[in-house]
């Protein structure tokens, strides 16, 4: 006798990508954000310049405006910072940074909270108990001012930063996977599997995770976009990322101060992108919710 698991209550993959490609929201949305994922991907290909590399680096070309040209011709289609580099290609090495540290530390904790939910869930009493106040307690702390406190001890880096988004992010994860697999552990295929004497490993892992697994993508996609803005309000704030890798919110704060004198690309131009990479991320992930939730 064998245990059958639950079918997924969002339908086959190719009912789930049909109702997602029918609304023009979702396709958008995810076009864009593919668009930048390569962008980041191919960005030493593709930058007219490695903006952070002092040997292509003029200061002879700084400040000048979108459409310029150097001394030697090269064409500044964005303009150009107060140090010289090519807006172009700063924004698209910011790209790249803001994306490996959005997902990075999206994973990291997807796979702590998942792990803490689905054990919370599964065990419960004091298990559950000590588990869900450590989370409680977690959320009960603003989240940019735990992520502050944490750099203001660590000290700038990449590392350290996608260290304090996983701890301020975990805890969402792990209150969502609990929530859901509660609900999946209530129901009669992990009975007959309990009934089977199969282990608590198997359990989880082949019965009651793959259920989480579309609640978890949602939770993700929307995490991952509040990453990417948090990342970059610490690095405005110069908290985040030193100046030798910096995201899109450094280039946001090194042009700030040259907005009163009309010198409106060196912010302005980053801004926009970081702006198209968070709202397409949420509204994947919010139709990403309406497809996998035939109901809605």
């Amino acid at each position: 006798m064998s245990v059958v698991h639950a079918p997924p209550r969002a339908g086959s993959v190719g009912d789930v990508w049909q109702r997602f490609l029918r609304s023009p929201a979702a396709v958008a949305a995810l076009v864009t954000f593919t668009a930048f994922c390569l962008a980041a991907i191919f960005a030493p290909w593709i930058a007219p310049q490695n903006p952070y590399d002092l040997a292509q680096v003029d200061i002879m070309d700084s400040l000048l405006p979108p459409g310029s040209e150097s001394w030697t011709g090269m064409p500044y289609y964005l303009g150009t910072d107060g140090q010289g580099r090519d807006m172009l290609s700063a924004i698209l090495y910011g790209i790249r940074i803001s994306l490996v540290v959005g997902l990075s530390s999206g994973v990291i904790a997807l796979a702590v909270g998942t792990l803490v939910g689905l054990v919370a869930a599964y065990r419960g009493g004091w298990v559950d108990t000590v588990l869900m106040r450590i989370v409680d307690l977690q959320l009960s702390f603003p989240t940019i001012l735990v992520a502050l406190i944490l750099l203001v001890i660590l000290g700038r880096g990449v590392d350290k930063i996608i260290f304090a988004l996983v701890v301020v992010q975990w805890a969402y994860f792990a209150r969502t996977v609990r929530g859901v697999a509660l609900v999946e552990g209530a129901r009669e295929y992990v009975d007959a599997a309990r009934g089977l004497r199969l282990g608590h490993m198997r359990i989880l892992l082949g019965h009651i995770l793959p259920n989480c697994l579309p609640t978890m993508l949602v939770v993700a996609t929307m995490q991952m976009a509040a990453a990417i803005s948090l990342e970059a309000t610490l690095s405005f704030l110069g908290l985040g990322l030193p100046p030798t890798r910096p995201s899109l919110g450094l280039l946001i704060a090194n042009g700030f101060d040259y907005l009163q004198s009309g010198r409106y690309w060196i912010s302005v131009l980053p801004g926009l992108v970081l702006l198209a990479i968070i709202v397409s991320a949420n509204v994947l992930g919010d139709r990403l919710r309406d497809t996998l939730n035939p109901h809605l």
